[in-house]
């Protein structure tokens, strides 16, 4: 049965490929959404969308935009936020801001104006570390990494004793670790969307995003997701910049398996009241990564520049235990990542973007966020 559902961030990268999905399943959509430059550029906001979405350009912070954007709406997706690590370490009152007020603006006009469904984006990042086994087989939760800021090489984590620790797949039962800003307001997000839920008789579904990748992303954002800040630079000629020694591995996810996600945490039953990772559940480099990336371009002569430094905040290892995901919503990934590498190059081709990598590496450095 089609329904009437709210994507708020709906102009976003994540937020267009979801509203086509919901669209193409038969839903109506509406959209609120900022349409801020630094994510959408100097850009007509409806030219972004579909036509068949309703868009109301609106802040999430906006209470009587938002009650006007819950009218006759049945269910919500929410995706509104800013979005990126580094940039939330100095930024701290606006991510906090957007993300916490803004999905606790949503929460108030819910009230008088209850749905059946929301279902909030989360992150990965909130995990921080993601989880190890030691050296006599113990699953480890709290991993951490105290010589980054003594500007020492050592980037793996270790125990107690100095051993070496295994990364495993993350599972949503790990305690979070939240070691960003954003990491916390995630969070946040997320335990709002449970504890107003059920009071209120609105079902509650979060999902944890891993890094999302595909065509559309925001070039000229320095802090979006790492292929397409990779994407950026190598279209401009410049080396993609990876910190530490390029070997801490990620899942990437294509944005189309996302949006089906998404879409089907709106209405599967065995979602209600869940939190559930959303990723490949395939490991990769950011090194490999960003060679495969160069070579999918046809920038086989650009080279990763390898930093030797840690951003604070970040991680060494976090990738995607697929588990409930699979079980609960019956998820699994569509798009192969080659296939799915060749598509963003082939798109990426067709742009143009300000390389801003730059910039943005020496406003961390000038904040000491660098070590």
């Amino acid at each position: 049965m089609s329904e009437r559902v709210l994507v708020t961030g709906g102009a976003g990268f994540i937020g267009r490929f979801v509203v086509a999905e919901l669209l193409r399943r038969g839903d109506r959509v509406r959209v609120l959404d900022s349409l801020i430059p630094q994510v959408h550029g100097q850009v007509d906001g409806s030219a972004l969308l579909s036509p068949e979405a309703e868009l109301i350009r609106a802040d999430v912070r906006d209470a009587a935009a938002v009650a006007r954007a819950l009218d006759g709406v049945d269910s919500v997706i929410h995706l509104a936020a800013e979005v990126g690590v580094g940039q939330s370490m100095y930024e701290v009152e606006r991510y906090t801001s957007t993300n916490d007020v803004g999905t606790a603006v949503l929460w108030e006009q819910l009230i008088d104006r209850p749905v059946r469904r929301v279902v909030t984006a989360s992150s990965m990042s909130i995990y921080g570390e993601g989880l190890y086994r030691d050296a006599d087989g113990r699953a480890v939760e709290d991993a951490d990494r105290p010589n980054l800021r003594d500007g020492l090489s050592q980037w793996e984590p270790v125990d107690g004793q100095g051993r070496p620790l295994t990364p495993l797949p993350t599972p949503e039962w790990k305690r979070p670790a939240l070691s960003s800003i954003y990491a916390l307001n995630k969070f946040v997000q997320e335990r709002t969307t449970h504890i107003m839920g059920a009071p209120y008789g609105i079902e509650s579904v979060c999902l944890r995003l891993f890094n999302v990748y595909g065509p559309g992303q925001a070039l000229s954002n320095p802090y979006t997701g790492v292929l397409a800040i990779f994407a950026s630079r190598l279209l401009n000629g410049q080396r993609p910049m990876i910190f530490e020694d390029g070997e801490q591995r990620r899942d990437f996810v294509h944005v189309t398996d996302v949006a089906r996600a998404f879409a089907d945490a709106l209405v599967k039953p065995e979602a209600v009241g869940g939190t559930f990772n959303i990723g490949s559940g395939q490991d990769r480099s950011v090194r490999e990564v960003g060679i495969a990336l160069a070579r999918a371009m046809g920038k086989n002569d650009i080279e990763p520049e390898i930093v030797g430094k840690a951003r604070i905040g970040d991680i060494r290892h976090c990738f995607c235990d697929t588990t409930l995901a699979r079980d609960a919503l019956g998820f699994t990934v569509r798009q192969d990542f080659g296939a799915g590498l060749s598509e963003l190059a082939g798109w990426v081709a067709q742009q143009t973007a300000t390389d801003n990598v730059a910039a943005a590496r020496a406003e961390l450095d000038a904040r000491g966020l660098v070590a």
